[in-house]
Protein backbone atom coordinates (compact mmCIF):
# COMPACT_ATOMS: atom_id res chain seq x y z
CA UNK A 1 0.00 0.00 0.00
CA UNK A 2 1.35 3.41 -0.94
CA UNK A 3 1.13 5.87 1.91
CA UNK A 4 0.47 9.54 1.22
CA UNK A 5 2.99 11.65 3.08
CA UNK A 6 2.55 15.23 4.22
CA UNK A 7 5.13 17.85 3.24
CA UNK A 8 6.96 17.36 6.54
CA UNK A 9 7.02 14.79 9.30
CA UNK A 10 4.28 15.51 11.84
CA UNK A 11 5.14 15.64 15.55
CA UNK A 12 3.29 12.61 16.92
CA UNK A 13 2.43 11.68 20.51
CA UNK A 14 0.97 8.39 21.78
CA UNK A 15 -1.06 8.88 24.98
CA UNK A 16 -1.60 5.43 26.52
CA UNK A 17 -2.86 4.20 29.85
CA UNK A 18 -5.06 1.63 31.51
CA UNK A 19 -8.84 1.92 31.67
CA UNK A 20 -9.92 5.04 33.55
CA UNK A 21 -6.38 6.29 34.10
CA UNK A 22 -7.14 9.77 32.74
CA UNK A 23 -5.88 9.64 29.14
CA UNK A 24 -8.73 11.66 27.67
CA UNK A 25 -8.55 14.25 30.45
CA UNK A 26 -4.85 14.75 29.76
CA UNK A 27 -5.50 14.89 26.03
CA UNK A 28 -8.17 17.58 26.46
CA UNK A 29 -5.75 19.69 28.47
CA UNK A 30 -3.00 19.29 25.89
CA UNK A 31 -5.39 20.24 23.09
CA UNK A 32 -6.28 23.42 24.97
CA UNK A 33 -2.68 24.55 24.44
CA UNK A 34 -2.89 24.55 20.62
CA UNK A 35 -1.57 27.75 19.01
CA UNK A 36 -4.22 29.53 16.94
CA UNK A 37 -2.22 29.25 13.73
CA UNK A 38 -1.81 25.45 13.90
CA UNK A 39 -4.00 22.50 12.98
CA UNK A 40 -3.90 19.50 15.31
CA UNK A 41 -5.29 16.01 14.73
CA UNK A 42 -6.32 13.18 17.04
CA UNK A 43 -6.65 9.47 16.21
CA UNK A 44 -8.62 7.68 18.92
CA UNK A 45 -9.18 3.94 19.35
CA UNK A 46 -12.04 2.49 21.39
CA UNK A 47 -12.47 -1.20 22.03
CA UNK A 48 -16.24 -1.07 21.68
CA UNK A 49 -18.36 -0.30 18.65
CA UNK A 50 -19.77 3.02 19.93
CA UNK A 51 -17.39 5.96 20.17
CA UNK A 52 -17.76 8.05 23.32
CA UNK A 53 -14.38 9.67 23.90
CA UNK A 54 -14.52 11.64 20.66
CA UNK A 55 -17.58 13.47 21.93
CA UNK A 56 -15.62 14.61 24.99
CA UNK A 57 -13.00 16.47 22.95
CA UNK A 58 -13.26 20.07 21.73
CA UNK A 59 -15.46 20.33 18.64
CA UNK A 60 -13.96 23.61 17.49
CA UNK A 61 -12.04 24.74 14.45
CA UNK A 62 -8.41 23.68 14.28
CA UNK A 63 -8.94 20.09 15.46
CA UNK A 64 -9.59 16.98 13.42
CA UNK A 65 -10.62 13.90 15.37
CA UNK A 66 -10.91 10.40 13.88
CA UNK A 67 -11.92 7.19 15.63
CA UNK A 68 -11.16 3.52 15.05
CA UNK A 69 -13.80 1.38 16.75
CA UNK A 70 -14.23 -2.28 17.53
CA UNK A 71 -10.80 -3.57 18.47
CA UNK A 72 -7.30 -2.59 19.41
CA UNK A 73 -5.16 -0.75 16.85
CA UNK A 74 -2.07 -1.86 18.79
CA UNK A 75 -2.38 -5.55 18.11
CA UNK A 76 -5.07 -6.11 15.49
CA UNK A 77 -4.46 -5.96 11.75
CA UNK A 78 -2.30 -2.99 10.85
CA UNK A 79 -4.24 -2.22 7.68
CA UNK A 80 -7.22 -0.30 9.21
CA UNK A 81 -4.85 1.78 11.32
CA UNK A 82 -2.54 2.53 8.40
CA UNK A 83 -5.44 3.56 6.16
CA UNK A 84 -7.03 5.77 8.83
CA UNK A 85 -3.73 7.39 9.75
CA UNK A 86 -2.67 7.94 6.14
CA UNK A 87 -6.00 9.60 5.32
CA UNK A 88 -5.89 11.74 8.44
CA UNK A 89 -2.42 13.01 7.57
CA UNK A 90 -3.08 13.60 3.89
CA UNK A 91 -6.50 15.23 4.30
CA UNK A 92 -5.85 17.29 7.42
CA UNK A 93 -2.12 18.05 7.03
CA UNK A 94 -1.80 18.61 10.79
CA UNK A 95 1.05 20.35 12.56
CA UNK A 96 0.75 17.92 15.48
CA UNK A 97 -0.88 14.51 15.95
CA UNK A 98 -2.08 12.75 19.10
CA UNK A 99 -2.90 9.02 19.13
CA UNK A 100 -4.92 7.60 22.03
CA UNK A 101 -5.09 3.78 21.96
CA UNK A 102 -7.71 1.91 23.96
CA UNK A 103 -6.98 1.29 27.64
CA UNK A 104 -6.83 -2.41 26.74
CA UNK A 105 -4.10 -1.83 24.17
CA UNK A 106 -0.41 -2.64 24.02
CA UNK A 107 1.30 0.65 23.09
CA UNK A 108 4.68 -0.99 22.49
CA UNK A 109 3.23 -2.81 19.49
CA UNK A 110 1.75 0.42 18.13
CA UNK A 111 5.06 2.19 18.65
CA UNK A 112 6.85 -0.60 16.80
CA UNK A 113 4.49 -0.15 13.84
CA UNK A 114 4.83 3.63 13.71
CA UNK A 115 8.62 3.63 13.87
CA UNK A 116 8.94 1.39 10.82
CA UNK A 117 10.85 2.98 7.91
CA UNK A 118 7.81 3.69 5.72
CA UNK A 119 6.35 6.05 8.34
CA UNK A 120 9.52 8.04 9.04
CA UNK A 121 8.86 10.66 6.35
CA UNK A 122 5.27 11.09 7.54
CA UNK A 123 5.49 11.23 11.31
CA UNK A 124 8.13 12.31 13.80
CA UNK A 125 7.53 10.11 16.81
CA UNK A 126 7.86 11.77 20.20
CA UNK A 127 8.17 10.23 23.65
CA UNK A 128 5.44 7.69 24.39
CA UNK A 129 3.30 8.79 27.36
CA UNK A 130 1.55 6.38 29.74
CA UNK A 131 -0.97 7.71 32.26
CA UNK A 132 -1.45 5.92 35.59
CA UNK A 133 -4.07 6.75 38.22
CA UNK A 134 -2.09 7.78 41.29
CA UNK A 135 -5.11 7.34 43.57
CA UNK A 136 -5.27 3.62 42.71
CA UNK A 137 -1.60 2.69 43.08
CA UNK A 138 -2.37 0.97 46.40
CA UNK A 139 -4.77 -1.42 44.64
CA UNK A 140 -2.65 -4.47 43.79
CA UNK A 141 -5.47 -6.12 41.84
CA UNK A 142 -5.21 -3.10 39.53
CA UNK A 143 -1.45 -2.66 39.34
CA UNK A 144 -0.40 -6.33 39.05
CA UNK A 145 -2.20 -6.95 35.77
CA UNK A 146 0.11 -7.86 32.90
CA UNK A 147 -1.38 -5.23 30.60
CA UNK A 148 -0.76 -2.53 33.21
CA UNK A 149 2.89 -3.57 33.39
CA UNK A 150 3.22 -3.68 29.59
CA UNK A 151 1.99 -0.10 29.30
CA UNK A 152 4.48 1.09 31.91
CA UNK A 153 7.36 -0.70 30.21
CA UNK A 154 6.55 0.99 26.92
CA UNK A 155 6.56 4.48 28.40
CA UNK A 156 9.29 7.05 28.09
CA UNK A 157 7.17 9.49 30.13
CA UNK A 158 4.76 8.42 32.89
CA UNK A 159 2.09 10.89 33.99
CA UNK A 160 0.69 10.14 37.45
CA UNK A 161 -2.86 11.47 37.34
CA UNK A 162 -5.05 12.37 40.33
CA UNK A 163 -1.92 13.10 42.34
CA UNK A 164 -3.96 15.43 44.53
CA UNK A 165 -6.02 12.41 45.70
CA UNK A 166 -3.10 10.14 46.60
CA UNK A 167 -2.86 8.86 50.18
CA UNK A 168 0.15 7.53 52.09
CA UNK A 169 -0.27 4.01 50.68
CA UNK A 170 -0.33 5.44 47.16
CA UNK A 171 2.85 7.44 47.82
CA UNK A 172 4.61 4.33 49.06
CA UNK A 173 3.42 2.36 46.04
CA UNK A 174 4.66 5.13 43.73
CA UNK A 175 8.15 4.98 45.27
CA UNK A 176 8.26 1.22 44.65
CA UNK A 177 6.90 1.64 41.14
CA UNK A 178 9.53 4.23 40.22
CA UNK A 179 12.28 1.93 41.45
CA UNK A 180 10.82 -1.06 39.63
CA UNK A 181 10.49 0.70 36.27
CA UNK A 182 13.51 2.98 36.34
CA UNK A 183 15.01 0.92 33.53
CA UNK A 184 12.12 1.94 31.28
CA UNK A 185 10.77 5.37 32.24
CA UNK A 186 12.84 8.46 31.59
CA UNK A 187 10.52 11.04 33.13
CA UNK A 188 7.80 10.93 35.81
CA UNK A 189 5.26 13.76 36.01
CA UNK A 190 2.55 14.36 38.58
CA UNK A 191 -0.79 15.75 37.54
CA UNK A 192 -3.28 16.98 40.11
CA UNK A 193 -5.83 18.09 37.53
CA UNK A 194 -5.08 19.97 34.29
CA UNK A 195 -1.53 21.01 34.98
CA UNK A 196 0.69 19.22 32.43
CA UNK A 197 2.24 21.58 29.89
CA UNK A 198 2.82 20.40 26.33
CA UNK A 199 6.51 21.26 26.70
CA UNK A 200 6.80 18.62 29.44
CA UNK A 201 5.90 15.77 27.09
CA UNK A 202 7.28 17.32 23.90
CA UNK A 203 10.41 15.17 24.02
CA UNK A 204 11.93 13.17 21.17
CA UNK A 205 11.37 9.45 21.04
CA UNK A 206 14.41 7.51 22.23
CA UNK A 207 14.50 4.06 20.72
CA UNK A 208 15.82 1.02 22.50
CA UNK A 209 18.56 -1.33 21.41
CA UNK A 210 17.00 -4.78 21.29
CA UNK A 211 18.54 -8.09 20.33
CA UNK A 212 16.24 -11.10 20.16
CA UNK A 213 17.90 -14.38 19.36
CA UNK A 214 17.71 -18.14 19.90
CA UNK A 215 18.82 -19.46 23.26
CA UNK A 216 22.51 -18.87 23.80
CA UNK A 217 23.13 -22.56 24.16
CA UNK A 218 21.31 -23.40 20.94
CA UNK A 219 22.94 -20.58 19.05
CA UNK A 220 26.40 -22.01 19.66
CA UNK A 221 25.42 -25.33 18.07
CA UNK A 222 23.60 -24.03 14.97
CA UNK A 223 25.08 -25.34 11.75
CA UNK A 224 26.46 -22.95 9.16
CA UNK A 225 23.68 -21.95 6.79
CA UNK A 226 20.92 -23.12 9.13
CA UNK A 227 17.91 -20.77 9.22
CA UNK A 228 17.50 -19.01 12.55
CA UNK A 229 14.11 -19.28 14.31
CA UNK A 230 11.61 -16.45 14.13
CA UNK A 231 11.55 -14.24 17.24
CA UNK A 232 8.04 -15.41 18.16
CA UNK A 233 9.23 -19.01 18.54
CA UNK A 234 10.29 -20.61 21.80
CA UNK A 235 12.71 -21.14 23.30
CA UNK A 236 14.53 -17.83 22.91
CA UNK A 237 16.63 -15.36 24.84
CA UNK A 238 16.69 -11.60 24.39
CA UNK A 239 18.60 -8.62 25.73
CA UNK A 240 17.21 -5.09 25.59
CA UNK A 241 19.37 -2.10 26.53
CA UNK A 242 17.98 1.36 27.26
CA UNK A 243 19.09 4.39 29.27
CA UNK A 244 22.02 2.53 30.85
CA UNK A 245 19.98 -0.50 31.94
CA UNK A 246 19.74 -4.00 30.49
CA UNK A 247 16.79 -6.36 30.56
CA UNK A 248 17.51 -10.01 29.80
CA UNK A 249 14.68 -12.47 29.28
CA UNK A 250 14.05 -16.10 28.45
CA UNK A 251 10.88 -17.70 27.09
CA UNK A 252 10.88 -21.50 27.37
CA UNK A 253 8.35 -24.19 26.36
CA UNK A 254 5.52 -24.97 28.72
CA UNK A 255 6.46 -28.66 28.83
CA UNK A 256 9.83 -27.93 30.45
CA UNK A 257 9.62 -28.85 34.15
CA UNK A 258 11.90 -27.22 36.75
CA UNK A 259 13.00 -28.33 40.21
CA UNK A 260 11.52 -25.66 42.46
CA UNK A 261 14.12 -25.41 45.23
CA UNK A 262 17.25 -25.30 43.05
CA UNK A 263 15.46 -22.73 40.89
CA UNK A 264 14.60 -20.62 43.93
CA UNK A 265 18.20 -20.89 45.16
CA UNK A 266 19.50 -19.76 41.76
CA UNK A 267 17.31 -16.66 41.73
CA UNK A 268 18.11 -15.77 45.34
CA UNK A 269 21.85 -16.10 44.64
CA UNK A 270 21.86 -13.43 41.91
CA UNK A 271 23.69 -10.22 42.77
CA UNK A 272 23.26 -6.52 41.94
CA UNK A 273 19.99 -6.75 40.06
CA UNK A 274 17.11 -4.29 40.05
CA UNK A 275 14.23 -6.61 39.26
CA UNK A 276 13.56 -10.33 38.72
CA UNK A 277 10.16 -11.52 37.51
CA UNK A 278 9.27 -14.97 36.25
CA UNK A 279 6.75 -17.77 35.99
CA UNK A 280 7.81 -21.42 35.92
CA UNK A 281 6.32 -24.88 35.67
CA UNK A 282 7.90 -26.68 38.65
CA UNK A 283 7.56 -29.95 40.51
CA UNK A 284 5.73 -27.91 43.17
CA UNK A 285 3.22 -26.61 40.62
CA UNK A 286 3.24 -23.36 38.64
CA UNK A 287 5.09 -20.62 40.53
CA UNK A 288 5.51 -16.89 40.00
CA UNK A 289 8.60 -15.02 41.21
CA UNK A 290 8.40 -11.28 41.81
CA UNK A 291 11.66 -10.04 43.32
CA UNK A 292 12.70 -6.49 44.11
CA UNK A 293 15.71 -5.55 46.26
CA UNK A 294 13.46 -5.04 49.29
CA UNK A 295 11.40 -8.20 49.03
CA UNK A 296 11.59 -11.69 47.48
CA UNK A 297 8.04 -12.79 46.66
CA UNK A 298 7.05 -16.11 45.16
CA UNK A 299 3.70 -17.86 45.14
CA UNK A 300 1.61 -20.49 43.42
CA UNK A 301 -0.10 -19.36 40.23
CA UNK A 302 -2.44 -20.46 37.52
CA UNK A 303 -1.07 -22.52 34.67
CA UNK A 304 1.00 -20.38 32.32
CA UNK A 305 1.34 -20.52 28.55
CA UNK A 306 5.11 -21.02 28.88
CA UNK A 307 8.06 -20.63 31.26
CA UNK A 308 9.55 -17.14 31.24
CA UNK A 309 11.83 -14.86 33.23
CA UNK A 310 13.14 -11.29 32.99
CA UNK A 311 16.06 -9.79 34.91
CA UNK A 312 16.86 -6.06 34.98
CA UNK A 313 20.45 -5.03 35.75
CA UNK A 314 22.62 -1.93 35.45
CA UNK A 315 25.84 -3.61 34.38
CA UNK A 316 27.18 -6.21 31.96
CA UNK A 317 26.43 -9.84 32.73
CA UNK A 318 27.55 -13.28 31.64
CA UNK A 319 24.11 -14.41 30.51
CA UNK A 320 25.57 -17.66 29.16
CA UNK A 321 26.55 -18.64 32.70
CA UNK A 322 23.10 -17.84 34.06
CA UNK A 323 21.45 -19.79 31.26
CA UNK A 324 23.61 -22.84 31.98
CA UNK A 325 22.63 -22.66 35.66
CA UNK A 326 18.96 -22.23 34.74
CA UNK A 327 19.04 -25.34 32.56
CA UNK A 328 20.60 -27.32 35.40
CA UNK A 329 17.38 -26.69 37.35
CA UNK A 330 15.38 -28.51 34.69
CA UNK A 331 14.04 -31.93 35.69
CA UNK A 332 13.15 -33.28 32.25
CA UNK A 333 16.28 -32.03 30.49
CA UNK A 334 17.25 -35.47 29.19
CA UNK A 335 13.91 -35.90 27.43
CA UNK A 336 13.51 -32.34 26.23
CA UNK A 337 13.95 -31.49 22.59
CA UNK A 338 15.54 -28.05 22.69
CA UNK A 339 14.64 -27.23 19.15
CA UNK A 340 12.40 -24.24 18.85
CA UNK A 341 8.64 -24.73 19.00
CA UNK A 342 5.93 -22.35 17.81
CA UNK A 343 4.06 -20.51 20.55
Amino acid sequence: MKLISPTKAVATHIISGFLGAGKTTLLKHLLSQKPENEVWAVLMNEFGQIGVDQQMLPQTQGYEVKELLGGCLCCSSQLPMQIALSRLLSETKPDRLFIEPTGLGHPAQLLEQLTEPHWQQSIAMHALVTVVDGSRLHDTQWTEQNLYADQLKAAQIIVVSHADRMDFADEQALDILQTEYQAYAQTWLRSGQADIALAQIDQPYIGTERKIQPLLKIQKTLLVGQTLPEIKQVPYHYVETTQGYSVAGWKLPKRWLFDFYPLLDLLCEQQNWLRIKGIFHTNQGWKTFNFNPQQFNYQSSEEGIDNRIEIIVQDQRDWQHFEDQLFQCQLNADNTDKTTQQI
